[in-house]
Order: C-alpha cells, then sequence, then structure tokens
C-alpha cells in the first residue's frame, strides 16, 4: 500500500481532470436547461458558483503537486 510521491501524484491529478471535465459539462448542461425552460437567473448563478469553486479547487491542487515536485 502506500505507492510512491509519483503514484499519489497521478492519481490527484486524474481527479483534478475528471473534476474539471465534469464541472464542465454540468455548467453547460444547467445553462442550456435554464435557457430552455427558462429558469430564474438565480440558478445559473448558483451553477456559475458551482463551477467556479471546482476549478479553485482543481487550481489549489494542481499547484500543491506542481510545489510538491519542485521541492
Amino acid at each position: 500500500m502506500g505507492g510512491t510521491g509519483q503514484d499519489r501524484d497521478a492519481a490527484q491529478m486524474r481527479l483534478v481532470a475528471i473534476v474539471i471535465a465534469l464541472a464542465m459539462c454540468l455548467w453547460l448542461l444547467v445553462q442550456a436547461l435554464g435557457s430552455h425552460y427558462n429558469w430564474a437567473g438565480r440558478w445559473a448563478f448558483v451553477a456559475d458558483l458551482a463551477a467556479i469553486g471546482a476549478f479553485v479547487w482543481s487550481l489549489l491542487v494542481t499547484w500543491r503537486i506542481w510545489r510538491r515536485r519542485n521541492a
């Protein structure tokens, strides 16, 4: 168990990639559905904030991996 640091970093980067892809797909889906069904604008803002949260998390994890590799 435990793997090397590179294995852990690779697994975290895969997770980051999945989070970015899912956040973007879900954000696009909510925007399209909201436009089609005339949802209130606040739901677009909720989707925006959720996507921004996912992107910020991804950026922070990527930054931590980059710092670990350059240490």
